[in-house]
């Protein structure tokens, strides 16, 4: 009941979310932001999450958890977008400060690098911090392999909901066409990436959950490369000149999804052997 009632008010702060939106986008072009335009946006950023949600769900068949609380999980991850926002404004007025001031000891790469870094521990730690209330908390997280599923459904809401917004302001400035591109480079990097990283955080929980003495050094680990993962990606698309660097840029994080993969298999196979320590079957 208490889930259900979470998804209820999650789906009520969205719409009112979006409401907000399209009262205030700032319209830049001929492109008039209607409410086809808002849902071409959510589907183009959602549905695309929901095809990846379902991929790594076949990966927890024989076990699997609650419809309910994997939408909560997944809500928790798009209401976690706009709490990201007011610390990365931060970060960047902080960065204009630096930039501008009368002696400042870096270069401004260092200070975009710095921003991009900064920006992305901010979102991998307010991800975790939605699913560790909306799932980790639950009698249904029981099992090492739940840590994955979980974040990565996280992941997934919060790309959905970050891809709309990136979408909506493509169509704003560009039309639909462009939209419709970027829906599929979204879907190949971004929502990638997303995955990637809170898996990094998902496996240091996994390969911890029998070690309750080392969970926090696992946790922490995680999360620096879930940073590490995250800012690099970020930091090398950037600086990428044509098509080819990205898809490029995509492959390496491909060939780190096949890793992944298989890291889902040997997490399955955790199991606990005595005190403080772990065997696989």
């Amino acid at each position: 009941m208490i889930k259900n009632t979470f998804a209820i008010i999650g789906v009520l702060a969205l719409v009112l979310y979006w409401w907000g939106l399209y009262e205030n986008f700032p319209l830049n072009s001929a492109v008039e932001l209607d409410l086809k335009v808002v849902l071409f946006s959510l589907v183009g950023g959602i549905l695309p999450a929901l095809l990846w949600l379902w991929f790594w769900l076949k990966e927890d068949a024989k076990k699997p958890e609650p419809g309910s609380l994997i939408l909560v999980a997944f809500l928790g991850g798009m209401i976690a977008v706009p709490f990201t926002i007011p610390f990365e404004q931060a970060i960047i007025s902080i960065a204009d400060n630096i930039k501008h001031g009368p002696a400042s000891l870096l270069t401004h790469g260092q200070i975009e690098a710095g921003v991009i870094i900064l920006w992305a521990f901010i979102e991998e730690v307010i991800k975790f911090i939605a699913i560790y209330f909306v799932a980790f908390k639950s009698r249904f997280f029981d099992e090492p392999i739940d840590a994955l599923i979980y974040l990565i459904t996280g992941a997934l809401g919060f790309a959905a909901l970050e891809n709309s917004l990136y979408l909506m302001g493509s169509i704003v400035d560009g039309g639909v066409v462009v939209g419709a591109i970027n829906t599929h480079l979204r879907f190949l990097g971004a929502t990638l990436l997303h995955i990637v990283s809170s898996s990094a955080i998902g496996l240091a929980i996994a390969f911890s959950f029998y070690k309750k003495k080392f969970r926090f050094l696992y946790l922490i680990g995680g999360i620096v490369a879930a940073t590490a993962l995250h800012a690099i990606f970020n930091l090398f698309i950037i600086r990428t000149q044509d098509v080819i660097e990205t898809i490029v840029v995509f492959s390496y994080y491909w060939v780190i999804v096949l890793v992944l993969i298989v890291l889902f298999e040997g997490v399955k196979l955790l199991r606990p052997l005595a005190k403080g320590t772990i065997r696989l079957k």
